[in-house]
């Protein structure tokens, strides 16, 4: 029994492109991964000088990659004015409330009634008392002249008198006074309990003031970290298209030499047996060959 053997083979220029990919892709393996310029290596312990020197024209291949692909850098928009004028409005109404607390802090105390007194007190008392005795001495002249119309002036009987009236108007003139500081204490006193109210309110406001504040603030927070955070995704993706560019080409390369060979016949080696002839099949072919030579040797 016979061997045939039977070898397909594609296209000579396919054959060429598919020997240039394999060597491509065989030196691609021994290029070592940078993600940084020449500037940002430095020779590691134990490396070896020809390891140092492949990283060295990696580095290189990298930045000349970084400057090329500049254009197709991902790019981060700023926030525009109104989104900063709103950061600034807010965070200057931020604790705005804080002024008002300490004037009504100020309120508390037990001398805290003292700045709610009427500064016109103390007009206002002078007057009262120089009417007071403004009338006592009328009183006391009216005294007198009784005294003088019933002939008494001067005597025992008219200084018991005066004496009596004098001892009342006395205690009447510090009862008006009393009852004048009086009024004016309850009345800085009611003042100062109203405002001490007033900063028990505020106090009681102040968390959800300061939760409002944290809320803002949080919100600026997220947004100016998503900003640079985008910023980082966008640094990260340029340095990923310029560290990977080569295997990327070389990947599309390969895509490319695949769909243009996908077309063709497969190329590969095919055996088959094929069996010997019998002593038959051998005896009628010669017999078969021998008529046809006498045939023609008989035809004009």
């Amino acid at each position: 029994m016979a061997t045939e053997t039977t070898i397909s083979r594609p296209a000579p220029f396919v054959e060429d492109i598919g020997k240039d990919l394999a060597t491509q892709a065989v030196a691609m393996t021994g290029v070592p991964v940078v993600t940084g310029g020449i500037g940002s290596l430095s020779k590691m312990a134990g490396e070896t000088a020809e390891g140092f020197q492949a990283r060295q024209d990696a580095a290189r291949a990298f930045d000349v990659r970084k400057q090329n692909l500049a254009g197709l850098a991902p790019q981060i928009a700023g926030q525009d004015a109104l989104q900063q004028q709103a950061q600034t409005l807010a965070t200057q109404g931020v604790g705005s409330y804080q002024p008002f607390l300490q004037q009504a802090q100020a309120s508390t105390g037990p001398q805290a009634f003292q700045q709610y007194m009427s500064p016109y007190q103390s007009q206002v008392m002078d007057a009262a008392l120089a009417e007071f005795d403004r009338n006592a001495q009328i009183q006391q002249q009216q005294i007198s002249d009784q005294a003088v119309a019933s002939g008494a002036f001067g005597g025992g009987r008219e200084g018991v008198m005066q004496s009596e009236y004098q001892a009342g108007s006395d205690r009447n003139r510090a009862a008006l006074q009393a009852g004048l500081l009086q009024q004016g204490f309850g009345q800085a006193q009611q003042a100062a309990q109203q405002n001490f109210a007033n900063q028990m309110g505020l106090a009681s406001a102040l968390p959800g003031l300061q939760s409002g504040d944290i809320s803002t603030l949080g919100s600026l927070g997220a947004l100016n970290q998503a900003q640079a955070q985008a910023g980082l995704d966008a640094q990260r993706e340029a340095t990923r298209m310029a560290a990977y560019q080569p295997q990327e080409q070389l990947q599309n390369y390969g895509n490319l030499v695949t769909g243009i060979m996908g077309g063709m016949a497969g190329s590969g080696t095919q055996t088959s047996q094929v069996p010997d002839p019998g002593f038959l099949q051998t005896a009628l072919g010669a017999a078969a060959t021998g008529a046809g030579i006498y045939g023609a040797l008989k035809r004009p």
